[in-house]
């Protein structure tokens, strides 16, 4: 969300600057048709605007947003179109030069066309900067991390402690803290196919959260439901178990070498399916990933389906719960 309030804040930004060039050149006359045409621009800009954030944060609410694609066509063709209507409404309305004295080089209405510019431009920047070094909100969408979770609890996430992403790159500056083992994390899927399925469907570019179960270097291993770390069961207070059936391990006749590469290359669940869910591995986690899981162990499509998450994929902690009310509180 947050590099999209930035092109906006952009946007916004380059139509306060031409606004400015054109009144200090004199081109704002009262009565102009090239007044009246860029008054209905600005209106056009802010239908554009204002429709595409909508469609954007109904998409988050339905849970179908795509965190490496800046807008979506349908986003984009909403926008257009709505920015279409409210161009062709203030050229219809025609107020822009009429009756309107010039004062500092320009008419009514186009100051308050640069007033509203500056500040959405000062505002959404503002705020894109904020997300983007600091917290993003999200809403949890499933719930395979019950209980410390619910569907449709809304959290902060605190994206500076494990560091500032340098836009367009996968590399981290300025890290606060490591990632360690319980910590909940928030995390874009880790695949670069928009064809790829998992978890019943194509999850590219889709926020994810879970719990870090395992650090790089470490074996893992589930037996009949329960996680060994290095040979060694966890103290795990957070996780629950909803099913009283155990499905048996299906995959005792893979070599360790191909099993690993099956589960590196996001294959395994494909092959195994819920096989997978109770008995799992021994895997190593690759250096530079780590491993997480659900809470909610038995409801949980995590990475003993489709693999480890590297760090640079890893984009903050679960900070705060503020919604609903009575859920109010820092997670553990």
């Amino acid at each position: 969300m947050e590099e999209k309030l930035f092109w906006i804040g952009i946007l916004m930004g380059v139509h306060l600057f031409l606004t400015t060039h054109f009144r200090d050149k004199g081109k704002f006359k009262t009565d102009s048709p090239f007044v009246r045409a860029w008054h209905a621009l600005f209106y056009g800009l802010v239908g554009f605007v204002a429709m595409v954030l909508l469609t954007v944060s109904l998409d988050n609410r339905r849970g179908d947003v795509v965190t490496n694609v800046l807008f979506t066509s349908r986003q984009l063709v909403y926008g257009v179109i709505a920015g279409l209507a409210a161009a062709s409404y203030a050229w219809w309305k025609g107020a822009a030069g009429k009756k309107s004295e010039l004062k500092n080089g320009a008419p009514l209405a186009i100051r308050e066309d640069m007033e509203w510019s500056e500040t959405v431009f000062s505002a959404v920047l503002l705020a894109s900067v904020v997300m983007y070094l600091f917290v993003q909100a999200f809403k949890i969408p499933s719930g395979s991390m019950e209980r410390t979770f619910l569907v449709g609890d809304h959290l902060f996430v605190n994206k500076i402690i494990y560091g500032v992403r340098i836009p367009y790159t996968g590399k981290k500056v300025l890290k606060l803290f490591r990632i360690k083992r319980g910590d909940i994390v928030v995390f874009q899927f880790p695949s670069s196919d928009p064809r790829e399925f998992q978890c019943g469907g194509s999850q590219y570019g889709k926020d994810f959260i879970k719990r870090v179960v395992g650090m790089p270097g470490d074996s893992v291993e589930l037996k009949n439901g329960e996680l060994f770390i290095n040979g060694v069961k966890p103290d795990e207070p957070f996780t629950q178990h909803t099913d009283q059936f155990r499905y048996p391990k299906g995959s005792a006749m893979t070599q360790p070498a191909e099993y690993q590469n099956y589960w590196e290359t996001r294959m395994l669940g494909r092959m195994f399916s819920d096989y997978i869910r109770d008995n799992f591995g021994p895997v190593k986690v690759p250096p530079g990933s780590y491993m997480v899981m659900g809470d909610n162990r038995d409801r949980s499509c995590d990475s003993r389906y489709w693999g480890p998450v590297p760090e640079n994929l890893i984009k903050g902690r679960a900070w705060f719960t503020y919604w609903p009310p009575g859920r109010i509180g820092f997670p553990e």
